[in-house]
C-alpha cells in the first residue's frame, strides 16, 4: 500500500478522492443559496441567516470597490471575534481585494511590520477601546490612508469599552464608508489562484513573512476536511452547533470553524473570548455539538473541580489544534468525562489541513495522526532535504498537496529555501511509524507556540533591547504547564545598570509586546554564548539550560491565570 495510513480512514474515504476547489465568496454565495433563512452565526444571542451574512458581504464589497480597494489592493482586518470579521472577510474578497489578518493579540512592532510589508493601505477595525488606539497608531504613523471603523454596538450593547472615534477626515464609521454605495453591475472576475489571504508566520527565526494562500489554497482546504468528515456528517444528519472561541484571524479556526461551518450549513456560535463557564454554558445548556479548541482551553476545562459533574453529553466532534496537546489532559477528560480527545496537526502554510486521527483506528498516545486526503507528507535528512528516511527514522517533515501555499509574499529566497520541488519543508522534527501515523519531537527553527499562537523570539528581543539596563538578550521557549510554551529572556545588563524585576520587565514591554509575547520568566547573566563568527546564539544557550529550568522562584510568573 501506498498509504499505510489509508487503511484506518473512516469508511468510504480514500487517499486520492477529488479535492473540490473554487473561489470563497462562491462558498458563501452557494451556501446563502443553499440554506437561506438558517442561521448561520449566533453572537450575543442574535441569529445572523446565510441569507442575511451574504447581504451584509455584498454591501461591504459595494463599499471597497466604491473606494477603490478592488482588483490588486489589499485590506487590512484588524478584529476580534464578531460578525464584523466574516462581514469584511468576505466582502473584500468578492470585491477582488487580498486581505491580511492583524491579530489583536499582537504588540506594536509585529503590526506595524505586517501592515508595512503587507502593502495594505486601508483597515478596518473596531470602536473598542482593545483595537481602536492600536489603529490609531498606525494612521499616526503614515501607515494608513484610511480607517475604517466598525461600532460594536451594532451587535447589542454589552457595555465592552469603547473608545470615541477621532475628527479626522481618513476615519469614518463603517455604515457611513458603506452607506450609499452602488453594487456593481457585475463583480469582479475571481480567479482560484488569487492570493486571497496573506496569512503572517514565523516558520523561522526573524521577521514573520506573509503566506500565500489562494482561494484555491483555502477551498481546497475546506474540501480536505469535507471529505474526511463526511461519514460521520452522513451518519448524524445533523445541523451542528461549532462553538467557535478560536480567533478567526487564526488560521485554525478561519478554516475549521468559518469556511467549514459555512460550507456545511452549520450554526457557529461566536465567542469574543474564551471564557471557561460561558463555553461550559454553550454546552450545557445550547447542547454545543462541537468544539474545536486548543491545548490551553482543554487543560481549563480539565481543570475544573466539578468536570466529573458536568454534562458535556451534546458534544459529537472534539478537537486540538495549534500547539501539541499534553497527553495526560487528553486522559484526564477520557478518563473523567469519556471524551477521547486527540490533535491533528497542520500549519499557516496548509491552510490547516495535515494529518488527523481517524475515529476508528489503533491507540497512539503522543501522535498527530494520519495525514489527510490529498496531503502527502514524508521525513527528511536534516543534512540533506532530499533524502527521504525510512520509517522510524527522526528527521525533518515534508509536506505537499492542493492547500499548500506556493511561497511568502515578497520574499523569494525565503520561498525557494523553503521548498525541495514542489514539497514544502515544515521545519517539525518527527518520523512516522509503520502504520502511517506521524510523530513531532522536535521544531528545527526558534519558534515559540504559547497557548497555540506563534510567538517570535527576536520580536521580544527587540522589544527588551528597548529598555535602557539591557545590553544583550537572548529570548527563548521554556516548558509552561498551561501554554505549552512560554518565552524566557537572559539579559546583560549595561555597566553599572541595576537589575529589574520579570514584573517590571513586564510592564516595560505592555503596548509594545501582546500579551502572549511577555516573558514568563528572566534570568540575569554575565555572558551569553556566541556562534564562532561572534553572533548570539539561541541554540547554544538552550543546551547549556538543565532539563527542568531552575530559575529563581521570584523571577517566575505563573502564565495560567487569565
Amino acid at each position: 500500500m501506498t498509504h499505510p495510513g489509508e487503511q484506518f480512514y473512516p469508511e468510504g474515504v480514500h487517499w486520492d478522492d477529488p479535492i473540490p476547489r473554487g473561489t470563497l465568496p462562491d462558498l458563501l454565495s452557494t451556501a446563502a443559496a443553499a440554506y437561506g433563512a438558517r442561521p448561520a452565526l449566533e453572537f450575543r444571542d442574535r441569529p445572523i441567516s446565510y441569507d442575511e451574512l451574504e447581504g451584509m458581504a455584498e454591501v461591504a464589497a459595494s463599499a471597497f470597490l466604491h473606494a477603490g480597494y478592488g482588483k490588486g489592493a489589499t485590506i487590512a482586518l484588524f478584529l476580534g471575534n464578531s460578525p464584523d470579521h466574516p462581514v469584511n472577510f468576505f466582502g473584500a474578497l468578492k470585491a477582488g481585494a487580498r486581505l491580511v489578518h492583524l491579530s489583536p493579540l499582537d504588540g506594536e512592532i509585529a503590526l506595524s511590520h505586517k501592515l508595512s510589508d503587507s502593502g495594505a493601505r486601508i483597515l478596518i477595525t473596531s470602536n473598542l477601546s482593545a483595537l481602536l488606539p492600536m489603529a490609531l497608531k498606525f494612521l499616526a504613523k503614515g501607515l494608513l490612508d484610511r480607517l475604517i471603523v466598525c461600532e460594536d454596538d451594532t451587535w447589542g450593547a454589552i457595555g465592552t469599552p469603547q473608545t470615541v472615534l477621532p475628527d479626522d477626515p481618513r476615519v469614518t464609521t463603517f455604515k457611513a464608508f458603506a452607506d450609499g454605495a452602488p453594487k456593481p453591475a457585475q463583480w469582479p472576475a475571481i480567479d482560484v489562484e488569487d492570493v486571497a489571504l496573506l496569512q503572517y508566520t514565523g516558520g523561522t527565526t526573524g521577521l514573520p513573512k506573509g503566506a500565500m494562500l489562494s482561494h484555491s489554497n483555502l477551498t481546497s482546504a475546506v474540501s480536505i476536511y469535507d471529505i474526511w468528515g463526511a461519514p460521520g456528517r452522513a451518519e448524524r444528519d445533523a445541523i451542528e452547533r461549532v462553538i467557535c472561541v478560536l480567533p478567526l484571524f487564526h488560521i485554525y479556526a478561519l478554516t475549521v470553524v468559518l469556511l467549514s461551518c459555512i460550507r456545511h450549513g452549520d450554526l457557529i456560535s461566536l465567542h469574543q473570548r474564551f471564557d471557561v463557564e460561558a463555553v461550559m454554558r454553550d454546552i450545557e445548556v445550547k447542547r454545543a455539538t462541537a468544539f474545536p479548541g486548543v491545548p490551553t482551553m482543554w487543560i481549563a476545562i480539565a481543570g475544573l473541580p466539578d468536570l466529573d459533574k458536568r454534562d458535556l453529553s451534546s458534544l459529537v466532534s472534539c478537537g486540538s489544534g495549534g500547539a501539541p496537546l499534553p497527553v495526560e489532559v487528553a486522559r484526564i477528560l477520557e478518563q473523567r468525562v469519556g471524551m477521547k480527545l486527540k490533535s491533528g496537526w497542520g500549519m499557516t502554510e496548509t491552510c490547516s489541513p495535515g494529518t488527523a486521527h481517524p475515529k476508528e483506528g489503533p491507540d497512539k498516545p503522543g501522535s498527530i495522526g494520519l495525514m489527510l486526503p490529498g496531503i502527502e507528507m514524508d521525513v527528511v535528512s536534516l543534512e540533506d532535504s532530499t533524502k527521504v528516511l525510512p520509517v522510524g527514522e527522526v528527521g525533518e517533515i515534508r509536506i505537499r498537496g492542493p492547500n499548500v501555499t506556493k511561497g511568502y509574499w515578497n520574499r523569494p529566497k525565503e520561498t525557494a529555501e523553503a521548498f525541495v520541488g514542489d514539497r514544502f519543508l515544515t521545519g517539525d522534527i518527527g518520523y512516522v511509524d509503520t502504520d502511517g501515523y506521524f510523530y513531532l519531537v522536535d521544531r528545527k527553527k526558534d519558534m515559540i507556540i504559547s497557548g497555540g499562537f506563534n510567538v517570535y523570539p527576536q520580536m521580544i528581543e527587540q522589544a527588551i533591547y528597548t529598555h535602557p539596563a539591557v545590553q544583550e538578550v537572548i529570548v527563548i521557549g521554556i516548558p509552561d504547564d498551561y501554554r505549552g510554551e512560554a518565552a524566557k529572556a537572559f539579559v546583560k545588563l549595561r555597566v553599572n545598570a541595576a537589575p529589574f524585576t520579570l514584573e517590571e520587565l513586564r510592564v516595560f514591554l505592555t503596548g509594545k509586546l501582546g500579551k502572549h509575547e511577555l516573558p514568563a520568566a528572566l534570568d540575569f547573566v554575565d555572558e551569553l554564548p556566541r556562534t564562532s563568527v561572534g553572533k548570539l546564539s539561541r541554540h547554544e544557550l538552550r543546551m547549556q539550560q538543565p532539563k527542568s529550568d531552575t530559575s529563581q522562584p521570584e523571577q517566575k510568573i505563573a502564565t495560567g491565570g487569565r
